[in-house]
């Protein structure tokens, strides 16, 4: 007989999917469980069951794969930020590779690409530049906290449980950010307890306290402090604004965002200085970036540099390319190349990002990158020379394909994809296929202990 949903079934998990998620099969029929380790053995639920595939939650360990190790997080179990810290950093590394190579071999039906050993990231702990946590009037409690009568579901501030965006759970420190983070974290964790004004409902879309949003700059050690608000009200920020800035010099830049739409999101209608400078500074290699609340910036700032040296290296610049960068955000890629170019062409959708990457330009003296604003389908037909080189950096969805054939009609001699998802990857370099040949694919891990990673892949025109 087949699986069917409630149904409680022994597995033992073989493999790790992409997406993170444990695999076990039963008569030949993949199971999906969560929070799983090659070698498992578990008593499980089915909780969905398809005709190609099942999906299953841990009931409890019937035996524990000798490849597991403790995570230091108390949180990691429950928490959405990082699921893979029960796996040893190499087994992340191999995995990623893997899944990598997977990609490309099942999706896009390269057999051959040579795929690298991941590089992994110089931190495991402590990488995240960025970092946003979210008030709640009422917090999501762990297990060990049901049913007991000292414990009060009340205001909590911290990360959201997976699949289940109006539960938080109330965090003392994160790991993935730095510790002082976690030091200014509980600061403001105390002054919204004893505020006057309540926290945001994510069931009823009232309260005043939103969101809390940490920037660091690992060049530097400074912090920006992003206070998120559903209206303005000096008089209710101000005070906890110059406590921090009083108490604290590393924090050199505190903001206050006003989000009054009900759409979980950080990103304010209006910003208010209220201490400080209204920019962070970072650097990327030799370049140095001002970083805004809202602007873009790559997380793990260690490992971008290992990223775009990535870029840098199977761009193959002598200083006599021209270099067209699409999907070039604020820039950063463009402007690390920019040394070795003879021109960089930006063309960016984000009208923000367009002016974040003029004025980093500005703030390095670099005066070989230009920016288009526009939709890249557009803005391609106002580049009248054909580039050299072309660097591609989308979003996770990948390419669009009237981009696809505009690439194919303008003919770079050689090409430069920069993913941060493998599935799409492997998808558009399908689509070049013909005409471009991927010649080898660098994966980078950028989030240690989760399941993404960005790769770079290098392609060659053929003939």
């Amino acid at each position: 007989m087949g699986l069917k949903k409630g149904q409680e079934q022994e597995l033992i998990i073989s493999d790790l999917a992409f997406g993170g998620r444990g695999i076990a099969k039963v008569d030949g029929l993949a199971v999906f469980v969560d929070q799983c380790a090659p070698g498992d053995h578990v008593l499980a639920r089915i909780v969905k069951k398809k005709k190609n595939f099942a999906e299953a939650r841990i009931i409890r360990f019937l035996e524990k794969s000798p490849q597991r190790i403790v995570p230091p997080c108390p949180y990691s179990e429950y928490c959405g930020g990082c699921k893979w810290q029960f796996l040893p950093y190499e087994m992340q590394l191999e995995y990623k590779r893997r899944h990598v190579a997977e990609s490309l071999a099942h999706i896009g039906l390269f057999q051959d690409v040579p795929v690298h050993a991941t590089i992994g990231s110089s931190m495991q702990y402590g990488y995240r530049n960025k970092m946003e946590f979210t008030c709640t009037d009422r917090r999501w409690l762990l297990p060990e906290e049901l049913n007991r009568e000292d414990i009060v579901a009340g205001f909590g501030i911290g990360l959201h449980i997976p699949g289940a965006f109006h539960h938080v759970l109330d965090m003392e420190k994160c790991l993935l950010m730095p510790e002082f983070g976690n030091e200014i974290l509980d600061e403001v964790r105390q002054f919204i307890k004893g505020s006057a004004f309540p926290a945001y409902g994510l069931r009823t879309h009232e309260g005043f306290w939103r969101f809390l949003m940490l920037r660091h700059s690992a060049a530097h050690d400074q912090w920006m402090v992003n206070i998120v608000t559903t209206a303005e009200n000096e008089p209710a920020v101000a005070p906890l604004a110059r406590h921090l800035a009083a108490d604290y010099p590393q924090i050199v830049s505190i903001v206050n965002n006003i989000a009054s739409r009900k759409a979980s999101v950080s990103l304010g209608e209006k910003e208010i200085q209220l201490a400080g400078a209204p920019t962070i500074k970072d650097k990327i290699g030799p370049y140095e970036f001002e970083v805004s609340a809202n602007s873009f910036f790559q997380t793990n700032t260690r490992g971008a540099e290992k990223l775009y040296d990535t870029v840098n290296a199977y761009a193959g610049l002598t200083g006599v390319e021209t270099v067209l960068d699409l999907y070039c955000g604020t820039g950063t890629i463009g402007m690390c190349l920019s040394g070795s170019a003879k021109e960089v062409i930006g063309i960016e959708i984000v009208e923000s990002a367009v002016a974040d990457a003029n004025r980093n330009c500005s703030l390095n003296g670099i005066t070989n990158c230009r920016f288009l604003l526009g939709d890249i389908k557009d803005a391609m037909a106002s580049v009248s020379e054909r580039p050299d080189v072309l660097i591609i950096d989308p979003p996770r969805i990948g390419m669009h394909k009237e981009v696809v054939k505009q690439i194919l009609a303008m003919a770079p001699g050689r090409m430069v994809y920069v993913s941060c998802n493998p599935a799409t990857l492997a998808r558009d370099l399908d689509m070049l296929r013909a005409h471009y040949r991927p010649m080898e694919v660098q994966p980078v891990d950028m989030f240690p202990h989760t399941f993404h990673i960005e790769c770079v892949a290098r392609l060659e025109r053929i003939g």
